[in-house]
């Protein structure tokens, strides 16, 4: 079995409903996120995928999260933008535009020692 992984950042602000405390207000992250993908075969080049193609992927969906009130995006108007649920949203859209791929885990770092992983059945 092998296992690629990729991280990139993105910069975004948000705040969470039904939560009490600070968290409820307006408030930003530079937030880090980790793409891992397996593979139990490697493909003629000799690669689950090259890197560069990988953090592309990755990037496509950073970029819609980049400098953006992630509250207003339509896909968090009805789910929380906690990082769990970002974590999520990243492995969803990946997978949609590239269902081949076998995404391991998701993981986003909302500061240096805080981070959720979305990992699909």
């Amino acid at each position: 079995m092998y296992e690629v992984k990729v991280k990139s950042k993105f910069s975004s602000a948000h705040n969470l409903r039904q939560y009490k405390g600070k968290c409820e207000e307006l408030h930003g992250h530079n937030w880090h996120v980790e793409l891992v993908l397996f593979a139990e075969a490697l493909n003629s080049a000799g690669m689950v995928l090259d890197f560069k193609d990988l953090k592309n992927l990755l990037n496509e969906v950073l970029a819609e999260l980049d400098h953006k009130h992630l509250n207003e995006l339509e896909w968090f108007k009805t789910v929380n933008p906690t990082s769990e649920n970002i974590a999520r949203y990243i492995y969803e859209k990946i997978l949609s535009t590239n269902p081949e791929l076998r995404i391991k885990k998701v993981t986003v770092w909302e500061t240096d020692s805080s981070a959720a992983t979305y990992i699909a059945d």
